[in-house]
């Protein structure tokens, strides 16, 4: 007795004296980075952890260590948004199994109670055709009469009842199958939805292997890369401005030689390749829109796209993309930034070719501590320029 109440005061005096938190610390919540959590709730707050950091990442200064940490907690997200899908698809499967099960057994009592309802018809019919009640008035006894009333309602109730317990399931099966109908039709969005967020991760991991490849892990070289990127971006910007030193060649048409693209790096160029972009109003345009569709090599990490206009391109076939229009792998790794161009190159033919009939002009623009230079194409009633860097005239 005296070692309970002991015990008694030592728990109410720790109590009052430490806070709850200190005695029965709480569990470490689930962060971006650490294993996948299967709990449902963890796993909503292990990816509202890996929103947050990537936002704060977003802002950080860019370093090549930030910007891993960054495509690290993008995969982490990724990864866990396709477990959440995966999980959904399972129980909506499980969901489904059960429908099934429920409406095959709704199908048999629906079966047996038609084929008694059914029956109860056709003796019905039987009893009336052999005379039934009338027959009951001109021989039995009042009492017997009675009786047999009292049967004949019986027979209406339990058919009634019989009919009710017929419609009930038809409507309890048709129930159940319009339920089934849509929990598949969420199944195969969900399924639509699990394609392009494993489409997405491994796009997302091409992109890490690919600053760890180009840089080679070196703070020095993501650096240098980074520069020329942000450069590049700062000219074109400048360029669509109408900053660039221009001098006006004359009409040109469609499919004419304009320019040659420089073999290997110049400036804000890491290497041989045709910036090529589309203006009007000085917006940025999606290339892909205004090209026809061709045979391309597409060679980087990003998911392939083609032309769904009627403009020729600006360079032979066959032609490889390096880089396609909007946030790419490049432009989320160094600029931050969405690419306004289409990135391209033929390995034998370095020449440049008018998309369509226009006047072209030869331009400049300081760039990196050099120069780069660029054609441009005004292309008169239509209100769309076309702009096509790092070429030699």
């Amino acid at each position: 007795m005296k070692v309970s109440k002991l015990f008694l005061f030592l728990s109410v005096f720790l109590t009052l004296i430490f806070p709850s938190s200190f005695l029965y610390p709480k569990a470490r919540a689930v962060e971006c980075g650490d294993s996948i959590p299967t709990d449902p709730n963890d796993l909503n707050s292990y990816i509202d952890n890996c929103k947050t950091k990537i936002d704060g990442l977003s802002v950080q200064k860019k370093t090549l260590s930030s910007t891993i940490s960054y495509l690290s907690s993008q995969i982490a997200l990724t990864e866990s948004e396709i477990a959440q899908t995966q999980n959904e698809l399972n129980s909506l499967n499980l969901e489904i199994l059960e429908l099934s099960g429920k409406i095959e057994s709704i199908n048999y009592s629906l079966n047996d109670l038609t084929t008694l309802f059914v029956t109860r018809v056709q003796e019905s019919y039987k009893s009336n055709q052999s005379g039934g009640v009338l027959a009951v008035f001109n021989n039995a006894s009042l009492k017997h009469l009675v009786k047999n009333i009292e049967y004949v309602k019986k027979v209406r109730d339990h058919d009634h009842a019989l009919m009710i317990a017929l419609e009930k399931s038809r409507l309890d099966y048709d129930e159940q199958k319009l339920a089934k109908e849509e929990k598949q039709k969420i199944v195969s969005a969900l399924q639509t939805k699990l394609q392009v967020q494993q489409n997405q991760l491994a796009q997302q991991k091409q992109q890490s292997e690919l600053l760890l490849a180009t840089t080679k892990n070196n703070e020095k070289k993501y650096q240098e890369l980074l520069s020329k990127a942000s450069a590049e971006l700062a000219a074109i910007q400048a360029v669509i401005a109408g900053k660039g030193s221009e001098t006006e060649v004359g009409p040109i048409s469609e499919g004419d030689r304009i320019a040659t693209i420089i073999s290997g790096a110049s400036p804000c160029s890491s290497g041989t390749h045709l910036h090529f972009e589309v203006v009007s109003n000085k917006s940025h345009h999606n290339p892909f829109e205004y090209l026809n569709s061709n045979s391309l090599s597409w060679d980087n990490a990003d998911p392939a796209q083609n032309g769904t206009g009627s403009w020729r391109w600006p360079m032979r076939d066959p032609i490889r993309i390096t880089q396609g229009y909007g946030h790419t792998s490049y432009s989320s790794i160094y600029a931050n930034n969405v690419h306004t161009g289409v990135d391209m190159v033929n390995s034998d033919d370095y020449s440049v070719l008018a998309v369509k009939n226009g006047t072209l002009y030869r331009g400049a623009i300081s760039c990196g501590g050099g120069t780069l230079r660029y054609v441009h194409v005004d292309h008169g009633d239509s209100d769309y320029d076309t702009y096509y860097l790092h070429v030699n005239y």
